[in-house]
């Protein structure tokens, strides 16, 4: 149960991709789509973790990219962020949220 939600964000980041990017899928580098392809998941691609990187450019600040790439290698930390009664820790989740359930509306690969 401690890595549903983590192991779903996750997944929901990098299970829209391999493959073939369709044309108009923004792309991007930075610390998300450096730790997007440095975590060794099967369907990470360069053009997927660049859409990821897209997404993040446009919905969170530095700060917070540099904490969400920090997920990629310590899925607890996404669980402990997730259940932190800190409100700075609540907000940063519900920013992450949405950031990964736009990533996973827009890096979804052509059918």
């Amino acid at each position: 149960m401690r890595y549903i939600l983590v192991t779903a964000a996750l997944v929901g980041m990098v299970s829209c991709g391999g493959g073939n990017r369709p044309s108009g899928v923004p792309s991007a580098s930075g610390e998300i789509s450096n730790a997007c392809q440095s975590a060794g998941r099967s369907a990470a691609s360069p053009a997927l973790c660049g859409c990821v990187q897209s997404v993040a450019n446009q919905t969170l600040n530095g700060r917070d990219q540099s904490r969400a790439a920090e997920f990629f290698a310590d899925p607890q930390l996404a669980q402990d962020t997730r259940q932190s009664d800190n409100a700075s820790s609540e907000a940063f989740w519900l920013r992450y949220k949405s950031f990964t359930e736009l990533a996973s509306q827009i890096c979804v690969p052509a059918a």
